[in-house]
Parts: structure tokens; C-alpha cells; sequence
């Protein structure tokens, strides 16, 4: 079992090509030193509940892949929680110096993942195609029916990182830069190629291929669904998953009233296999713009938000995909955040994993593009957590999409500012201005420009916080579109210096204050300048 309350498949780690080899000058590294997942030099070495040491991505990419590893020794490491090995990195680095052998640089993920799924027995596919968990190529390239719509207003005013495409929403948001990329329509849990991680196998690829019109479409499916045999019920959803992961017309043509209505008591189940995969088709199911209506329609988001709150940890994975997909429609946002999806998603964001957290962000993100759902965020009084989870860089970008559509009214502004968001936002543009996305640089910007509309407090925060100088770099070497915003947040952070020191300057007539107040007094000053 893993640290993480799923259970994780086990495999034999065996390695059979060494990484280094003594070319009778150097001194190959002790054994300590190397990571015994990828086999390489640690160059960020972190300490597990067990007690094991292994390299950071290695337990990332492991976790990633649903997957714990039985080490050559026979035991199995616990992932529960992690602790930097701040003594071996630096013993590390010495060594390194002292022997001759170059600072170990962090491992490629592509590289570790080979390597780990070589030693599973299966082979993944690149990144650059498909693969199981987040593929960039799957988004980018995914469901795109209509050109997404520039608007003015500040919640469509944000930079969205390139791993993410938008939807047809009139309130969609496309990135500044040429050429725009698009958010992609795709959650994170679905993937082309993927094969379902639960103890049924996927019917061959021959009764994939002969199922067409021909058998009356969705009617052999329903049946299935409903026979009391769990066995066939759960052929029925993976035959449907498979049917509808590359096929949009099967897509389309499935997804009726009544398969729905089946597969709404599927979801409700409490055999693990059987939820997983209904919520798996499911997800492929509101791929097809077409559906996404009539999926929340059908009453499919309460078990949905169900699933968030009491089912197993898989089904949560695809039930979050599913609510970021269905999100994507405007016409749902309102109706998901009626139906109390915000409390759980939330919840996933902050204590779940992987493309949980992600799709949950995403989900969040479209969400809150309706006013109704910002309102609903702040009285959550989520607004620190959000602010707090801009630390972690694992969803820093997608979180920060949230803060800049609550910047965008005027209760989200006021309880950002109560959170202290601009320093936390100027500690993050700090932070990016170096290293990292330039678009999360941008959204920083966009964010702060938002907070100082029509805020009496946002000149002494940000003074506090000494924006001016973070903003004077972005005005050097930013983006276009970052660079015009800095701009005009530091003129009027510059005229309202001016108005408090013309303010403090100004003469008063004490004998007109005392005679008629101090409004004739300006007043009489005013005549006399």
C-alpha cells in the first residue's frame, strides 16, 4: 500500500545498464548516492515515511503512474510524506567537487517515466503523443468546435498557461501572445491510449470494432447495465469507456436519455471497478460539446459531487475531470455551483494529487468566471486557501487563473486585499520574474492591476509590499501586455503619492475653519491660488 490511501500496483524495479562507468580516473559515486528508482544521481534527495532516499521526481512520477515499487531488497517504500534530505544533497555537491564528477542536474520526466514503465514490462508512449495521465498533446490538440472570443473585462483578462484550451464560452480566455493557444476541452484524467488501472480488462479490440449502428445503437449497452450481474455490468461501462475514448460520433450517438439514467445507478455503486469506469465514460462522454447540457441535465453532478466526498480515490479523479469538462459549457457553470460542486472541488484542490488538483483548479477556474460562483468562493472564506496555494508550484498557474476572476468583482477585490493577496502576489511575481511561466508572470500582473481599481488601500499595500520595484522589472523585460499594466498601475501608484503630498501641503486658513469650516477654508485657498 502507498502513503496515499489508494492502492498503488507493485512491480520489481530491476536494472541491468548502469548509469556510470568508471573511466579509471574518477571514483564512481557510492551506492548512497544514487537513486534506486532511476538510477541516477540525486540531485534533490528527499527521505520517505519508510526511510528510504530517492530523487523528488522519482516518487512524482511514481505517484503519477499509479504505482509503487518493490526495491531490490524486497520492500516497498511508503510515499505518505516527504522531507527534503537537505545533509545528503549537500554531502552530494561535496563530493561531486571534490571527485571531479559534474553537479547532478534534475532528471527529465520523460526519462525517469521510460525508465519506470520499462521496469513495469509495458511500454509508454511520449509525451509528445499520448500517455497515461496529463498529455499536452491531448489538449492541445483536443475538442476545439469554435474560435475562442476576446473580452475587456478582467475576469477574461488573464494569460492561461499553454496546457490548457478553451471552450466556446462567451467568457472564454485566450492568451495575449502570437500565436494564442488555446485551453484545451480535455481534463486531465483522460488520455487516448490510456487503459483502465481497475482488475477488468478492457473487451478486445474485435467486439470494440464490431459494435456500430447496427446494434441499435445504445440499446445492447442499457441492458447490460441494467442485469443484476456486476460482472456485466461492468464489461457494459468498459466497453462504453473504450467505445467513446477516440470515436466523437459514438460519442454523440450514445450518449441518450436512458444510457445516462443506467449509468447515473452505476455511479452509485460501491464496487470500485464498476464506479471508476462509469465515471471514466462518463468523462469521455462530456468530450462532445453537444452532451455537456445534457449531462447536467440528466442529474448526473450531484453523484458526481458525490463521488468527490465518499467514493474511491480513482472515481475521484474522473468525477473531477468530468465537473472541469462539463464547466466548460456556460450554461452549466451556474447550475454546477447551485448544486454545491465549489465545497468539494475545493477540497480536491487543497488535499488531493496529481490531475486532481489540476482538473479541479480548471474546473474552478470556468466556474468562477460566473459572479454567482465568486460570491459563493468568498463566503466559503476560501479565498486564504486559494492565496496559500499559490506557494505550491505544482498548481500555482492554474490557481492563480481563480484569483484573477475573483480580483474581478468588487467582494473578491476587498477580500483579497483583507488576505493580504498583494504581497502574496508580488512574493509571486518576485519569484517568477527569473525562472517560470511567462504567462503566470503576466496573470500576477493582471491580478494586482485588478486589486487597485477603485481601492482606497491598495496604494499602502502595495507600498508595503514594495511593488514598485517588481513592477519596474516587468516594465524592462515582461510581455507586451504585462508591461502596459505595470505601466499603469505604477502611474497611478504615482499620481496618488502626488495627491496625498499636495494634500499635506496645503495651507489652511485656521480663522476660516474657525469662522465657517474647513470646506470654505480649501475653498478660500483654492481663490487665492
Amino acid at each position: 500500500m502507498g502513503g496515499n490511501g489508494k492502492k498503488l500496483h507493485k512491480w520489481k524495479i530491476t536494472f541491468h545498464r548502469p548509469f556510470f562507468k568508471s573511466d579509471g580516473n574518477k571514483k564512481l559515486p557510492p551506492q548512497e548516492f544514487i537513486c534506486p528508482i532511476s538510477n541516477s544521481l540525486m540531485s534533490d534527495p528527499v527521505v520517505v515515511s519508510s526511510g528510504q532516499t530517492f530523487e523528488r521526481l522519482s516518487i512524482k512520477v511514481c505517484k503519477d503512474l499509479d504505482v509503487t515499487p518493490t526495491l531490490p531488497d524486497g520492500s516497498n517504500p511508503d510515499f505518505t510524506n516527504i522531507i527534503p534530505n537537505l545533509a545528503l544533497k549537500s554531502t552530494i555537491q561535496n563530493w561531486c567537487s571534490k571527485s571531479g564528477f559534474e553537479h547532478p542536474n534534475p532528471p527529465e520526466y520523460s526519462e525517469v517515466e521510460s525508465i519506470i514503465s520499462s521496469s513495469m514490462g509495458f511500454c509508454l508512449m511520449s509525451r509528445d503523443n499520448s500517455k497515461i495521465g496529463v498529455s499536452e498533446s491531448d489538449f492541445l490538440n483536443g475538442v476545439s468546435e469554435t474560435t475562442p472570443v476576446l473580452f475587456s473585462h478582467a475576469a477574461s483578462e488573464l494569460n492561461c498557461p499553454n496546457f490548457y484550451s478553451c471552450s466556446s464560452s462567451d467568457e472564454s480566455v485566450i492568451a495575449n501572445t502570437t500565436p494564442r493557444l488555446p485551453f484545451a476541452t480535455r481534463p486531465s484524467c483522460f488520455s487516448a491510449s490510456s487503459s483502465p488501472t481497475t482488475s477488468t480488462e478492457f473487451i478486445v479490440s474485435d467486439e470494440v470494432s464490431s459494435y456500430n449502428s447496427a446494434t441499435s445503437e445504445d440499446e445492447n449497452l442499457v441492458n447490460m447495465m441494467k442485469t443484476s450481474d456486476v460482472f456485466e455490468q461492468e464489461q457494459a461501462v468498459i466497453l462504453l469507456r473504450k467505445i467513446t475514448r477516440t470515436n466523437e460520433e459514438a460519442r454523440v450517438s450514445l450518449c441518450t436519455e436512458r444510457l445516462l439514467f443506467a449509468l447515473k445507478e452505476l455511479l452509485n455503486t460501491r464496487y470500485a471497478a464498476l464506479q471508476s469506469n462509469a465515471a471514466a465514460a462518463l468523462v469521455n462522454l462530456s468530450l462532445a460539446k453537444v452532451n455537456k447540457i445534457k449531462i447536467v441535465r440528466a442529474g448526473i453532478i450531484p453523484l458526481l459531487i458525490d463521488i468527490l466526498k465518499n467514493g474511491f480515490q480513482e472515481s475521484q479523479d474522473h468525477a473531477t475531470g468530468a465537473i472541469f469538462s462539463l464547466a466548460l459549457e456556460d450554461e452549466n457553470r451556474t447550475a454546477i455551483g447551485v448544486l454545491g460542486a465549489l465545497p468539494p472541488l475545493l477540497h480536491a484542490l487543497r488535499s488531493g494529487w496529481g490531475t486532481t488538483r489540476l482538473d479541479a483548479a480548471m474546473a474552478l477556474y470556468h466556474l468562477t468566471l460566473v459572479q454567482s460562483n465568486r460570491a459563493k468562493i468568498i463566503k466559503l472564506g476560501a479565498v486564504g486557501t486559494l492565496l496559500g496555494l499559490l506557494k505550491d508550484p505544482a498548481v500555482a498557474a492554474q490557481v492563480l487563473l481563480v484569483v484573477v476572476n475573483l480580483a474581478a468583482c468588487a467582494e473578491g477585490r476587498s477580500a483579497l486585499l483583507d488576505a493580504n493577496a498583494v504581497e502574496c502576489l508580488v512574493g509571486m511575481l518576485r519569484k517568477w520574474s527569473s525562472s517560470g511561466s511567462g504567462s503566470t508572470r503576466e496573470n500576477c500582473v493582471v491580478a494586482l492591476y485588478s486589486l487597485s481599481h477603485g481601492s482606497l488601500r491598495f496604494n499602502g499595500l502595495a507600498r508595503d509590499a514594495r511593488v514598485a520595484d517588481v513592477l519596474r522589472e516587468v516594465v524592462e523585460s515582461g510581455s507586451d501586455r504585462a508591461r502596459e499594466k505595470a505601466r499603469r498601475i505604477l502611474v497611478m501608484l504615482r499620481e496618488r503619492d502626488e495627491e496625498e503630498e499636495g494634500r499635506e501641503d496645503e495651507e489652511v486658513d485656521w480663522e476660516a475653519v474657525m469662522e465657517g469650516g474647513v470646506t470654505r477654508a480649501r475653498r478660500l485657498n483654492w481663490e487665492k491660488s
